[in-house]
């Protein structure tokens, strides 16, 4: 049985002590937290846990066959750089690291001694992104146009990345798995109100062959809590609202599937929307679905 150790037990790391407990295909033998309240809390609930401050115990226990890292951003490199040469796999929170060099050569470490490394992008497992997803294979919108994606909030500033690298990961993660290809072109814009110069509202646009376009809106500075994204097809256009506990996903039908140019002409004069459809959409935690997903890659290869 795959034996885990997990690093961090703060906003998330808690999330993932639940979730990779609850397995019965991984052991999770420790967890390293410096903070000694967060650490008394992690014991209480999980007596059966070894809680630890030292991180090299991890490192050092042979029986250790894999390290998840939920820890801030810019711990993510040294963190993940040790756990690959002590021949760990290596599960981390989103974002890999805070530069493209440092994630290249954690990815080139993992390679060279055949490791996993794999990032949390939890929403990928979530029913609402998978049902999408079979849509958009299913060709069930038509030709994706577009993807505009609003995430806001009063919220928690970052210390050491700025708003795109915290809010809009997840979105992009969500975008390049839908279209499955790479965008053409970056554009990025924002600004930062705080005396440590760190954006707290930025807009993102990636641009992609076929006219098909995606648009990022990310805020920390936003009176009300928006978590919406539109998918837009020739077809059908998909409303992803994730605020929303039970309809998350609404399918808007155009009413009217143009054939020709001159159909397309048309419709540009023609407001009329067909029927709108929300499905059914499957409540498996997608945390849980993720943690099973590393620990059976593991053992897959």
């Amino acid at each position: 049985m795959i034996k885990v150790g997990i690093v961090g037990y703060g906003y998330w790391g808690k999330n993932l002590v639940r979730n990779f407990n609850a397995l019965d295909t991984c052991d999770l033998v420790y967890v390293c937290e410096k903070n000694a309240s967060l650490a008394e809390k992690c014991t209480k609930l999980y007596p059966n846990i070894k809680v630890v401050s030292d991180y090299a115990i991890l490192l050092n226990d042979d029986t250790v066959d894999a390290i998840v890292i939920a820890t801030p951003v810019d711990t993510h490199y040294p963190l993940s750089k040790a756990a690959l040469l002590a021949g760990k796999h290596v599960l981390v929170e989103k974002p890999l690291t805070s530069s493209l060099a440092e994630a290249e050569e954690l990815l080139e470490l993992a390679s060279s001694n055949n490791l996993l490394l794999m990032v949390d992008h939890t929403f990928l497992y979530t029913g609402a992104v998978q049902y999408m997803k079979k849509m958009v294979d299913n060709d069930a919108i038509g030709r994706l146009q577009y993807i505009d994606s609003t995430r806001i909030n009063l919220g928690l500033f970052q210390h050491d990345v700025n708003v795109l690298w915290d809010l809009a990961a997840h979105d992009i993660s969500i975008c390049l798995h839908l279209m499955g290809k790479d965008p053409l072109s970056v554009d990025a814009i924002g600004v930062s109100h705080t005396a440590n110069e760190i954006e707290n509202i930025a807009y993102l646009t990636l641009k992609f062959e076929d006219n098909l376009i995606a648009h990022f809106n990310c805020s920390w500075i936003s009176p009300v809590k928006i978590r919406q994204m539109l998918i837009g097809g020739d077809k059908k256009m998909i409303l992803f609202n994730d605020n929303e506990p039970t309809e998350k996903i609404k399918i808007y039908d155009t009413g009217y599937e143009a054939k020709t140019d001159e159909d397309r002409t048309r419709i540009l004069v023609d407001y009329r929307t067909g029927d709108i459809n929300v499905p059914k959409i499957e409540s498996t935690e997608a945390l849980s679905l993720m943690a099973s997903d590393f620990i059976n890659c593991i053992e897959t290869g």
